[in-house]
């Protein structure tokens, strides 16, 4: 719930600045080449190309990257643009803009939405619970109006590189993890540089598993047991590149979460039965223990925790329709992002680990629009696909 895939929509489409180049100071990441890494997202990762109308967006904290991203868009003939986010922007919305005005439909983002045709984007938050303290009825109204722009991209088929991916090496989420904020640095870069083509062929074998199966099945020692059906829904893929055939598919094939490594899909609704525990999840920066998540015919019948529930069990509360359904699936099949052994740290992409979520699935091919979306990380757990084994105990055996 640290960084729900809805959260991260949202907070790349709030536009309230420009970032014109040439200005501000570039703060360095320990293991980051910006030259190169601006050439990867922007020739490998994205596939730029002559005439492309490429948003740029990102923070101060990396300039310099945003900058080399907008000038190799612009070598292959492609129009950038730069946008500013952050976290203190984001603090400033909910403080100083009334609240009549979260229900607006975002015009400008929508008129982008409709004309750009690549997105890349950069994580810029530096905190963690910058959205502590906002009432979650605010939170549900501007989901709800942002959503008609995360719609249009989706099926314009923009090609979207978020790099992040709730990993950014940052002194705030590197201090939650129980890590130094080297250690997160080296996992997050790692992760990044992955072999994109090993990726793929393993992202390949586990989507034809799940396209194949009929029913998963996900247990662990601490008492998660959930079985539901996933019999003629494709499964899709963040590894890395977005290919030619992606772009032909559109749709959710056009995005990819860098660092990347995930395999994902949204079940048959109505379908989910039984129980997920997580011993440890982070909501707006702070631990929620224990909690426990029980589906029936595919809804949320109950949910308790030992301590931390209320703020998470508000926003729920205060969510539209679709918010009890169960969402999706995620497996991490990246090898390269090593979780150390004690530390708390959640990651999507980390090869073995399984992740999944009720609410909003857009993201993931389902089509639940719903404002309220949760992610929860399942470590060390055992996925089946049809009785056969396809993460053991947090092993990926694909």
């Amino acid at each position: 719930m640290q960084t729900t895939r809805l959260w991260i929509m949202f907070m790349m489409l709030l536009t309230i600045g420009i970032f014109s180049l040439g200005t501000g100071l570039a703060m360095g990441q320990p293991g980051a080449d910006f030259t190169t890494l601006a050439d990867k997202l922007v020739n490998q990762c994205a596939g730029i190309h002559e005439g492309d109308m490429v948003l740029i967006r990102g923070g101060v904290r990396d300039a310099k990257l945003l900058e080399d991203i907008a000038i190799d868009c612009r070598k292959l003939g492609a129009f950038p643009e730069i946008i500013l986010g952050s976290d203190r922007m984001i603090k400033l919305y909910y403080t100083n803009v009334p609240s009549k005005y979260d229900s607006q439909v975002p015009q400008f983002d929508l008129l982008l939405a409709n004309n750009i045709t690549a997105a890349i984007e950069v994580d810029y938050s530096e905190t963690t619970g910058v959205l502590e303290g906002v009432p979650p009825e605010r939170l549900m109204a501007t989901n709800k109006a942002y959503a008609i722009v995360a719609d249009a991209n989706i099926k314009r088929g923009i090609r979207q590189v978020y790099l992040g991916n709730g990993l950014y090496p940052t002194s705030s989420i590197a201090r939650l993890y129980g890590l130094t904020k080297e250690q997160l640095s080296e996992i997050f870069w790692d992760g990044v540089n992955v072999d994109y083509t090993a990726l793929q062929a393993t992202a390949e074998k586990v989507k034809n598993i799940l396209t194949a199966g009929k029913e998963v099945r996900i247990t662990n020692p601490n008492g998660t047991d959930l079985k539901v059906n996933i019999q003629g829904k494709l499964a899709f893929s963040s590894d890395g590149v977005i290919s030619a055939d992606d772009v032909k598919k559109g749709g959710v094939n056009c995005a990819v979460y860098l660092p990347a490594g995930e395999v994902f899909l949204a079940p048959v609704p109505g379908t989910a039965e039984g129980k997920i525990v997580v011993d440890r999840q982070v909501y707006q920066g702070k631990e929620i223990l224990g909690l426990i998540l029980t589906f029936k015919a595919g809804k949320l019948v109950s949910m308790n925790a030992k301590s931390g529930l209320e703020p998470f069990k508000a926003l729920y509360d205060a969510a539209d329709s679709g918010k009890s359904e169960f969402g999706f699936i995620d497996i991490g099949i990246n090898p390269d992002v090593q979780l150390l052994p004690g530390s708390m740290l959640d990651a999507w992409m980390a090869s073995g680990m399984v992740t999944v979520g009720m609410g909003n699935n857009m993201w993931a091919g389902g089509d639940n629009k719903s404002t309220f979306s949760s992610s929860h990380f399942l470590h060390a757990s055992t996925l089946k696909v049809d009785g056969k084994t396809l993460v053991d105990a947090g092993l990926l055996k694909p």
